[in-house]
């Protein structure tokens, strides 16, 4: 019997204009940038929580609280990798990813390719695996308004 997993992801971060834009683990050129704890890479974050909530192996916040100084501007991509080499120890491979992202600007489609291109390694899978959409919220609310970014993900894992 072949145990595969499910786990759903969502992160939000509000923008500011202090800081660099990173998304999928890419930089992108933009006036404003998400603000948190670590570089604020809403979509990495999204899918390190579906990853670990598929692995039943409790949140990001858990395992890099934004209250430890260790992680402060931290790369997402680091903590991408200590996600999936954590389900490595408990046995667990990925799947794929399906994410999107949720904001009005800038422009994703172009950087897709780069996202996938970038995260496929670190999650050992490959760029066909990684599904990067991203959305408008229709000018509504604090992303409509672009005050924030959220992201959402679901990951497949299952038991190697």
């Amino acid at each position: 019997m072949v145990n595969i997993r499910v786990g759903f992801g969502f992160d939000v971060h509000p923008l500011g204009t202090e800081r660099e834009l990173w998304l999928g683990g890419i930089k992108l050129e933009f006036d404003k940038g998400c603000v948190g704890h670590s570089d604020a890479d809403v979509l990495l974050h999204a899918i390190c929580d579906a990853l670990l909530g598929a692995a039943n192996l409790k949140d990001i916040g858990f395992h890099f609280p934004n209250t430890d100084e260790r992680f402060k501007g931290a790369d997402s991509k680091i903590l991408l990798k200590e996600v999936v080499a954590l389900l490595d120890k408990n046995g667990f491979a990925i799947g794929n990813v399906d994410s999107t992202l949720s904001l009005e600007a800038p422009k994703i489609n172009p950087h897709i390719e780069a996202m996938q291109n970038v995260l496929a390694p670190i999650m050992n899978i490959s760029v066909n695996d990684i599904s990067i959409k991203a959305t408008t919220n229709e000018k509504l609310g604090y992303v409509g308004r672009e005050e924030g970014v959220n992201a959402y993900a679901v990951a497949l894992i299952y038991k190697k």
